[in-house]
């Protein structure tokens, strides 16, 4: 007796859907360092040849023969102002909202995980109003809600403008710092805690000391990504007001003149400068990332 499939080959006339394999992948927590560290070198090369040419372009076409007022000669005069009072005090604003929103974050990002249901409820409202809300527009709450002095015991204390940048800034930072811790946690394996609860251990035991410890790895590229992006955008307190780095180039190029020449060369300084700062710490965060990688 002949069997189709089993004696005899299978015919049919019939369409067959073969079957369809499925790869499904994570997105990516460090897009942005993805991105940066992909920029190939020619178009790096590129850039800088056009920041370069262009005073040439811009003093030739502007006809100024005084080479002591040109716009390289005007850069170079101001180079050490615009990086040791303007750039090194972004990257403190930088490292001060990192820190805060970091710690905040931790907080955040554990209150998630609480198993009582008001604390975890309020901490993931939290991270999504924060994760979601403009930049900018938090700087603006921080700023004008927040006094221009404190008075404790009869002694005033300023706050700063660039203290309410911290802490506007922070408010993201630590939003998304939250969604990292969540995500670490969540991705080591429920074994582990069903073989923790078997030992005895408490549940503080068993997020402390066994499973926070493996979460440091996982949790370092998206943190360093944050960082990156962090970086690149805290020029935008300048809008406030903050003495910062985009703020003090513009103050130079008042003091020389306005003249238009300067515009590229100044501010494609500055874009030299954050390019040169985040592209080593996109490479090193891709590294990382794939080193610390969890294949499931």
């Amino acid at each position: 007796m002949s069997i189709p499939g089993l004696t005899a080959p299978a015919t049919t006339d019939m369409p067959v859907m073969h079957s369809f394999k499925a790869r499904y992948r994570a997105p990516s927590q460090i897009g942005f360092s993805q991105w940066m560290a992909s920029i190939p070198l020619w178009a790096i090369l590129g850039v800088c040849l056009m920041l370069a040419l262009w005073p040439v372009m811009a003093l030739a076409q502007t006809a100024t023969e005084d080479l002591d007022q040109g716009p390289i000669a005007s850069l170079l005069r101001w180079i050490p102002f615009i990086v040791l009072q303007g750039f090194v005090f972004t990257l403190i604003i930088s490292f001060l909202t990192m820190a805060l929103g970091t710690v905040l974050g931790v907080f955040l990002g554990l209150g998630q995980l609480s198993p009582l249901r008001p604390v975890a409820w309020l901490s993931m409202v939290i991270t999504q109003i924060f994760r979601n809300s403009p930049w900018l527009v938090l700087l603006f709450i921080v700023m004008l809600s927040f006094p221009f002095e404190i008075v404790i015991a009869g002694v005033i204390i300023p706050v700063p403008d660039w203290l309410k940048a911290v802490i506007g800034l922070a408010l993201p930072v630590m939003a998304n710092i939250s969604e990292i811790v969540r995500g670490a946690v969540n991705s080591v394996p429920t074994a582990q805690w069903e073989a923790s609860e078997s030992l005895a251990f408490t549940r503080r035991q068993t997020l402390f000391q066994i499973i926070l410890p493996q979460c440091i790895k996982r949790m370092i590229p998206p943190w360093m990504n944050w960082y990156a992006i962090l970086t690149m955008a805290t020029p935008i307190v300048s809008i406030l007001g903050v003495e910062e780095v985009l703020n003090l180039t513009r103050q130079a190029i008042e003091a020389e003149n306005n003249r238009p020449e300067l515009l590229v060369p100044f501010y494609g300084f500055v874009l030299a400068i954050f390019f040169v700062y985040c592209y080593p710490i996109a490479r090193w965060t891709v590294r990382l990332e794939r080193r610390f990688a969890v294949n499931l």
